[in-house]
């Protein structure tokens, strides 16, 4: 990494939001440390990450694994982190019932586990510092109990309240802590979730990753404790989300993510 550029730490950031999130910080400045489990599109993304001028260095690691969490934070040692986004994140759609325990698990082995065993190192070296940005990307979902995705929802409530605890110890050291709240956004995360075809959110129009991505840096850069991030539809269920009732969230949520919501594929004329 270079001495003269800040250095920027972006997880799950070979597609999806994370990669437009790198593209941010490459654009305005940044060096870059980014990681995913995919080894070929993680080293696709690094490399036109480095056509932009940066210096990028590729971690594959499985953040789901301490194994995996022991490789990335190895390649941090020695580096100063201006800006770290713990980014990654998995999702599970489904009945609670019908859902393999082992699912379930890896989302929190990454949402959860992984996101405290990361943030812990990276924010004491910034506070030590009296510097830094520590960020993660939550979702609006955290603001909702997820019918047919109740562990997804859950991992992201923990996520969400854990960034504002943070945010409020460290506000007087020189550090910020922000968690910005996409919504339903076009990536592969549906497909990966098993919700991509028979849901009605699976098969909804989605908001931009890019846009979600440039809403989310300028946050982080501005030090906001929370901000919801993409479309008007999205900001929408964010101001929503905070005076429903659960009872009413939690049916609304199974009206988007029951299994059998999807919308029907429109036949040729």
């Amino acid at each position: 990494m270079t001495d003269t550029r800040p250095l920027a730490l972006i997880t799950g950031a070979s597609s999806g939001i994370g990669h437009e999130l790198a593209r941010q910080f490459a654009h305005h400045g940044y060096d870059l440390v980014v990681n995913a489990e995919d080894e070929a599109p993680l080293e696709s993304a690094a490399q036109e990450l480095r056509e932009s001028g940066a210096e990028v260095r590729a971690v594959r690691a499985d953040l789901r694994t301490g194994e995996g969490r022991f490789l990335l934070l190895d390649a941090l040692d020695g580096l100063t982190v201006d800006v770290a986004v713990l980014n990654a994140g998995v999702g599970q759609g489904g009945a609670f019932v019908d859902t393999d325990l082992a699912d379930d698990q890896e989302v929190i082995d990454l949402n959860v586990t992984a996101t405290v065993r990361l943030a812990k190192p990276l924010l004491r070296a910034m506070v030590a510092r009296g510097a830094g940005r520590l960020a993660f990307t939550s979702s609006v979902a955290s603001m909702m109990p997820g019918s047919f995705q109740p562990v997804y929802n859950a991992s992201k409530s923990f996520v969400q309240s854990f960034a504002q605890a943070l945010a409020e110890e460290v506000k007087d050291t020189g550090v910020t802590v922000t968690a910005f709240m996409p919504g339903p956004t076009d990536t592969a995360f549906f497909d990966r979730a098993g919700m991509a075809d028979d849901t009605r959110i699976g098969t909804m129009k989605k908001d931009d990753p890019a846009q979600v991505a440039e809403q989310a840096f300028e946050a982080v850069m501005a030090g906001e404790t929370t901000a919801v991030t993409g479309s008007l539809k999205t900001k929408a269920q964010g101001l929503a989300g905070k005076v429903l009732p659960d009872g009413v969230k939690a049916a609304i949520h199974r009206r988007l993510a029951e299994p059998g919501t999807g919308k029907a594929p429109e036949q040729p004329s």
